[in-house]
């Protein structure tokens, strides 16, 4: 057996790599008129996540660039193979971009106007998901510029002439904007699917929607100027969509009113910068129209000065610890750090560093779920397949290329899977994780 073992992931390693490229270049249509995997809405109850009746744990990943890739291809072989090794990996969950605002390739090409060729992309995208059981969470604006963003919005206004400032943070307050919002949301949610022929508000196969990535309102530290805006739109979607779960799609950063700026904020010894972006992770999450909480974890981009990486795994742990506390006790509702991600352009970086950087995260969220606590996923960020380097960060991967990697995400997908009872194992997890055994 210890023979055996020391040879198995080695193997499933490279038998990952023939599968993808099987899946890559490999005539593998589908067939959408063939029966679709049954799906059911991801509900909450308590702090915890549930599907039919049972909780459920998310081991997710994020790759942002699914839309704009079958966009460009005209195809969706790269999203196909993205997809199936997703599945074959035992996650559940993919995060990725519904909107590209203006640009190439743009989806709302103008407030109110789309490329119909781009949204039946995003419709693919959609449809291939549920053919491998995965689910997606998507998001719906960009705080950056990447992609159009607020700022992209801010430029329309302007130029139609309704604009009240030409700061990005107008945003949140400028009433055209905020209708302009509207009327991106109301064209998503009602969406029929051009593939499966179902709308979106009505499609399992999305997990739930996420606001906007990442928002920051500095030019009001307050947050209120922020907070006001989630409750409008968080209030606005869930009169259109009942079906689907919401969050906002924060970093996690607590406000100027939380003790937590002071002990979990990152180095508020150096200064409250994080407290005064305008976000607050408990006021922002504690609305009723929020599902669920969402934080992300970046500790080489937010400690500064010569911090040594034991020091980051450590403050790892405490964030994530100090979020899933607060789901527990305070915001009672499930907490998900929706994007986490350790940088190769650290001067002393390892592959091994990562190794171990996700090993942290996931302990942190297994021994939650084993508490039936609020800890309930994590999305790493991002996953890629071959050829995809022009979507690539210093945080990016293919994660069959490197063994111990993809070992530690399966091994995490089964430790999930398992707290659910092997009886109720399906399809490519039930496979991974009785073959480990």
């Amino acid at each position: 057996m210890v023979g055996w073992n020391s040879l198995f992931y080695p193997i499933v390693a490279f038998a990952s790599c023939l599968v993808f490229i099987y899946f890559s270049f490999g005539d593998f249509s589908i067939n959408y008129n063939t029966p679709r995997p049954e799906l059911d809405f991801v509900r909450v109850v308590g702090s915890q996540f549930v599907v039919e009746g049972r909780p459920f744990y998310v081991n997710g990943w994020n790759s942002y660039w699914l839309m704009d890739q079958v966009a460009r291809d005209r195809g969706t072989g790269k999203v196909r193979a993205m997809m199936r090794a997703g599945s074959k990996m035992g996650l559940t969950v993919c995060r990725t971009w519904a909107f590209n605002d203006g640009g190439y390739y743009a989806l709302q090409t103008s407030p109110g106007r789309f490329d119909e060729r781009i949204f039946q992309a995003l419709d693919q995208v959609i449809a291939e998901a549920n053919q491998q059981g995965i689910r997606l969470l998507l998001c719906l604006v960009n705080n950056l510029q990447a992609y159009g963003g607020k700022s992209q919005y801010v430029q329309w206004a302007m130029e139609e002439g309704v604009g009240l400032s030409s700061s990005n943070d107008s945003f949140f307050y400028d009433p055209s904007i905020r209708r302009y919002f509207k009327s991106y949301v109301k064209t998503i949610l009602t969406r029929k699917n051009t593939v499966t022929g179902v709308e979106y508000r009505d499609d399992p196969t999305i997990f739930g929607w996420e606001l906007i990535n990442e928002p920051r309102c500095m030019t009001d530290s307050s947050g209120d100027t922020l907070h006001d805006w989630i409750e409008e739109m968080a209030t606005f979607m869930k009169s259109i969509d009942k079906n689907h779960l919401l969050t906002v799609g924060l970093e996690g950063f607590y406000g100027p009113t939380s003790p937590k700026r002071l002990t979990v904020n990152p180095q508020p010894e150096l200064g409250e910068w994080a407290a005064l972006l305008g976000s607050d992770f408990i006021r922002n999450s504690k609305l009723s129209t929020i599902d669920f909480a969402s934080a992300h974890i970046y500790p080489d981009h937010w400690l500064k000065g010569n911090i040594q990486f034991e020091d980051k795994l450590e403050y790892t742990s405490l964030w994530m610890q100090s979020h899933i506390e607060d789901g527990d006790k305070e915001l009672k509702k499930p907490v998900m750090f929706t994007e986490f991600g350790y940088s190769n352009l650290n001067k002393d970086y390892e592959p091994s560093q990562r190794d171990r950087f996700f090993k942290v995260v996931f302990d942190v969220i297994y021994g939650s779920a084993k508490k039936n606590g609020s800890g309930a996923g994590t999305f790493l960020w991002q996953l890629l397949v071959a050829g995809m380097e022009d979507y690539n960060d210093d945080f990016g991967m293919v994660p069959w290329e490197r063994p111990s990697m993809y070992r530690i995400i399966t091994e995490h997908s089964c430790r999930l899977a398992s707290l659910g009872g092997s009886a109720h194992m399906k399809g490519d997890i039930k496979d991974l994780c009785l073959h480990r055994r």
